[in-house]
């Protein structure tokens, strides 16, 4: 084989060689023991948008605007190929030059040669902005479930407590328990099933549909539309429920000819929702000599919950209940 041969297949050998690197779809650098780059594969060049002259031949710690230039990351590439060491995705955040702010992962393992006598190494570079971000939004969405299922247990521990027991058999209270947590089951279902918000409509249908067998029985006079949060959802749905349920054991609803009628409206001066509960046709309402767990619950989750309050008329024609909640809680479309 003459000088001609040998050197075409060195050629060949290193064309082929370069065409595997640049099959790589992470950014490689080949440097020298001062960290001066001796090579660069495609996805380099084209990831941070330079030339051969920009890069070959400078070293690291001066490519681009001096992203590379971190004491820590240079005193750990320079003990690479004299201690056979290896740097293992070492975090790089800069505002790189045309990326803008983004977080790097840079890893360098010593090139290993026939003869052990190698004095370069191989540095790659993996782009985990985007990776980072997102395994940042699962935690903060895991503190968020896990803040949510601590709260959701609570009030469920809280109806178990609360709901009444004296005088009552086991079924009357197993009746009500389970009454309450089918509607907190409901409000959950609306506030969390993949939508950002619910309309308040699509929760007085959920919620009253047990009772509404009968279209004249309850009649839902639709106003604007309303969206609500999950807290929204979550606390008027509990609300409804008691006021439904009520209305079914001891009110309109208990007797035949008895009615309700929901309505709201936005008040656009003072920025409230009003939302109005009206019974009629029922047994003759007085107001109780102290107040159930039921009402407790709509005044609490009205008062606390949602930052609003309760007016509650207990008219000879029937139980009259107004929930106003600010406007900074629900929200109508502009």
């Amino acid at each position: 084989m003459n000088m001609e041969d040998l050197y075409r297949l060195m050629r060949n050998g290193h064309v082929q060689a370069q065409g595997i690197v640049d099959t790589v779809a992470d950014p490689l650098l080949v440097l020298d023991e001062s960290l001066c780059v001796q090579s660069a594969n495609r996805s380099f060049f084209q990831t941070f948008q330079v030339d051969r002259d920009e890069t070959i031949g400078q070293r690291l710690y001066e490519l681009g605007n001096g992203q590379w230039d971190i004491p820590e990351l240079r005193e750990l590439l320079l003990q690479v190929i004299p201690k056979a060491t290896a740097v293992i995705d070492h975090e790089v955040e800069h505002d790189f030059p045309r990326l803008g702010r983004r977080t790097m992962l840079v890893t360098a393992r010593k090139l290993h040669h026939p003869d052990n006598g190698g004095h370069s190494l191989l540095l790659s570079i993996v782009d985990a902005t985007d990776r980072i971000r997102r395994d940042a939004a699962k935690d903060m969405l895991y503190g968020e479930l896990r803040h949510r299922m601590k709260n959701l247990l609570a009030v469920i521990q809280s109806m178990a407590r609360h709901t009444v027991t004296k005088s009552r058999s086991a079924e009357e209270y197993r009746d009500d328990f389970l009454g309450r947590l089918s509607a907190l089951v409901e409000a959950q279902e609306l506030a969390f099933g993949g939508e950002e918000e619910a309309s308040l409509a699509e929760l007085l249908e959920r919620i009253l549909a047990p009772y509404a067998g009968n279209p004249e029985v309850i009649l839902v006079e639709s106003g604007q539309t309303v969206e609500l949060g999950p807290r929204e959802v979550m606390s008027l749905s509990l609300a409804l429920h008691e006021l439904a349920t009520n209305a079914a054991k001891y009110e309109a609803l208990s007797v035949s000819g008895g009615r309700v009628h929901v309505s709201w409206k936005l008040e656009e001066e003072d920025k409230k929702l009003r939302l109005r509960w009206a019974e009629s046709g029922g047994p003759p309402v007085a107001p109780p000599a102290t107040a159930g767990y039921g009402t407790r619950l709509i005044q609490s989750v009205t008062t606390y919950s949602l930052g609003g309050h309760l007016e509650q008329d207990y008219a000879a024609e029937g139980l009259a209940v107004e929930i106003v909640i600010p406007l900074e809680s629900a929200t109508h479309p502009s």
